[in-house]
């Protein structure tokens, strides 16, 4: 039986936040390991942005050629994802409000709930692993899958209905903190959920006309993720 909706989240800034440096810290490393160059994101607006985006721009930066990043970009990947792994702190306390509620109303309602983000593969479900929000979750779409977010949610859909968790008659929202959700969400055709829980102020968020936006998850109902 197919399920009613289909909701995919972004992870930071929508499911936790202040998380740490790690992440930052280990696509450094990761550069550092791989190439022998010293890099930074200190100057690169980093939010809402594809990881491995985030690892040419450093290595840009750095020196490196196009046809270098492009020759070591399957190793800064992997790379980054073991460091990653290895050093992430516990995130149980980084939820955003209301997030634990509507997964879990989510879950009791069989609606399939999925992962579009930035987080390279290993990265994303660390985080989720490390903030106990695992078990919620069927599946992801990852940043090293496609070049860009809306490409994310297009692979996103497209597995729930190869699945057949869901057809054609679904409602399907993307929540996201960051007007590049909302952008990915409005190239699909799907609801754009906005949540003001990370670093875009809720007037920037608003210029780009989501059709729900919020202050945090506590003030959404499975319902309006439900309506078509």
């Amino acid at each position: 039986m197919h399920a009613p909706a289909l909701v995919l989240f972004d992870i930071d800034g929508t499911l936790i936040r202040r998380a740490g440096p790690h992440h930052r810290q280990a696509l450094v490393e990761a550069v550092r390991k791989v190439t022998g160059l010293e890099s930074t994101t200190d100057d690169i607006p980093v939010q809402g942005m594809l990881d491995p985006n985030i690892l040419a721009i450093m290595m840009k930066s750095a020196g490196a050629t196009a046809a270098q990043i492009r020759r070591d970009m399957p190793n800064l990947i992997r790379i980054a994802q073991s460091v990653y792994v290895r050093t992430c702190p516990d995130l149980r306390r980084k939820v955003c409000p209301g997030v634990r509620r509507l997964l879990a109303a989510l879950h009791r309602r069989e609606i399939p709930a999925g992962l579009v983000t930035g987080n390279l593969t290993r990265i994303g479900w660390k985080k989720m692993d490390q903030a106990g929000l695992r078990q919620y979750f069927r599946f992801g779409a990852f940043s090293e899958t496609a070049k860009d977010r809306a490409g994310l949610v297009r692979l996103a859909i497209r597995h729930a209905r190869r699945e057949k968790w869901i057809d054609g008659s679904a409602a399907i929202s993307l929540i996201g903190d960051h007007p590049n959700d909302i952008l990915a969400a409005q190239a699909n055709g799907i609801r754009a959920v906005a949540v003001a829980t990370g670093l875009e102020p809720r007037e920037a968020l608003a210029a780009y006309q989501p059709d729900l936006l919020l202050a945090d998850l506590r003030s959404i109902s499975l319902d309006q993720l439900l309506m078509k």
